[in-house]
């Protein structure tokens, strides 16, 4: 496969996303006025209860099977690392760069979750169908090129609806405390009569005044956060048995990992890896494939809206983002710098120690999961938790413009290795 046409295979899916976002954009504007914020708003809660669960299920109940989740258990493990080492980078990048507290998850969050969803399923089965492809026959090779990603995205869904999600919300959360809080304490004018020059103008009349969060649906909620003024963003734990400690954290972990994305990929395991209960919504023969086809219906809708949503959310973006460009550069050298280099040098390792099948388009597709842009989900995530919206597309998309030279360069670098 030469590499005019590898670029054009890579280029399509990136441009399709960068296209959907202009379209978002321009129905973002005065001039159609249909995704305002509050649209924005309610279209994402959409896309994160029903549409992203629909999606993950369809996906995992269809093409996994008990025995390829046995056969393909080094993936979870792949897609681990690239969220361990994407997050150790971009708490680097962080530390090195200081943006902004409520940003800081966002970066992380850019460098450790890949795109292990559409792109995927839409580069490999292309790179399959395409003359002179290292991996064999074009129709098995797309057939279990689809099933390779279909695992991937309901895995990569696994760790972003747990490890990114615990992310962008806990951003959010210290973010609206800090805001609430400076906003919630009443100021008077400091009457010591004995102040000096260097004495404060304004006083709080209360410093032990508490400021409680409200969810992003506008209702309070205790689990979320109740901050004093004079510990901001800390949590009181010195009143706290150690028990108390752990049964909150796993409290706070249960929480997350009933998100409904969690759910429905839970779910879609049980199911593909439970051949009667596949039987019953999967086939031709199924008594209930309608349920089936419902859900996948529901299911793709998912990616068009998160581009839509994406987009309207750039155009507020370009007029009000407070995101350095070091950021964003550090963000594009750890996602298609660092992080490939490092993915060649896991599978090759993983290879020589007989942890991978021989099957060069697995190695393959664990190579890109090190590749990918950031996750769209993200951006889901920013939306709900009301919190670096306009950074979010402003981040996502410069590293989609440069994943359209990236993609091609490793993809091709890779299949060289594997050829």
């Amino acid at each position: 496969m030469g590499f005019f046409t590898l670029l054009e295979v890579a280029t399509m899916p990136v441009l399709q996303v960068l296209i959907i976002s202009i379209l978002g954009a321009f129905m973002a504007t005065g001039y159609c006025n249909l995704l305002t914020a509050d649209a924005r708003r309610q279209m994402n809660k959409i896309v994160f209860v029903v549409f992203t669960p629909s999606l993950m299920f369809a996906s995992l109940a269809k093409t996994v099977t008990l025995q390829d989740i046995i056969s393909w258990w080094f993936m979870p493990i792949n897609i681990g690392l690239t969220f361990l080492l994407g997050g150790i980078l971009g708490w680097i990048v962080v530390k090195i760069l200081k943006p902004e507290p409520h940003l800081e998850g966002l970066v992380i969050a850019s460098c450790s979750a890949g795109n292990l969803g559409n792109l995927l399923l839409i580069v490999v089965p292309a790179i399959c169908n395409e003359d002179g492809s290292p991996f064999g026959d074009h129709s098995i090779c797309s057939t279990v090129g689809l099933s390779y990603a279909s695992f991937s995205m309901a895995l990569g869904g696994f760790f972003i609806w747990s490890y990114t999600y615990h992310l962008i919300r806990t951003s959010g959360i210290t973010y609206r405390a800090m805001q609430i809080a400076k906003e919630s304490i009443p100021k008077t004018p400091n009457k010591d009569l004995d102040a000096n020059a260097e004495t404060k103008l304004l006083k709080g009349e209360d410093e032990d005044q508490v400021a409680v969060l409200v969810d992003p649906n506008g209702e309070e909620n205790e689990s979320l956060a109740i901050v004093t003024q004079t510990s901001v963003g800390k949590l009181d734990n010195e009143k706290q048995s150690p028990w108390d400690r752990v049964t909150g954290i796993l409290h706070q972990i249960v929480d997350e990992l009933l998100a409904p994305p969690t759910i429905a990929a839970i779910l879609g395991f049980l199911f593909g890896a439970t051949p009667w209960l596949k039987n019953l919504i999967i086939g031709e023969g199924a008594p209930l494939r309608v349920i089936q086809d419902s859900i996948k219906l529901l299911g793709d809708g998912t990616i068009p809206c998160i581009t839509l949503i994406l987009g309207g959310n750039l155009t507020q973006g370009l007029r009000s983002a407070k995101l350095k460009p070091m950021i964003i550069i550090g963000v594009i050298c750890v996602r298609y710098m660092i992080l490939p280099v490092i993915g060649m040098g896991v599978v090759k390792a993983a290879g020589e120690f007989g942890f991978l099948p021989a099957d060069p388009l697995f190695r393959y597709v664990l190579m890109v999961q090190f590749t990918l842009p950031p996750a769209m989900n993200i951006g889901t995530m920013t939306q709900l938790f009301d919190v670096g919206q306009e950074e979010c597309s402003i981040l996502f998309l410069w590293t989609y413009l440069v994943a359209s030279l990236a993609l091609t360069v490793w993809s091709t670098v890779y299949m060289y290795i594997l050829s």
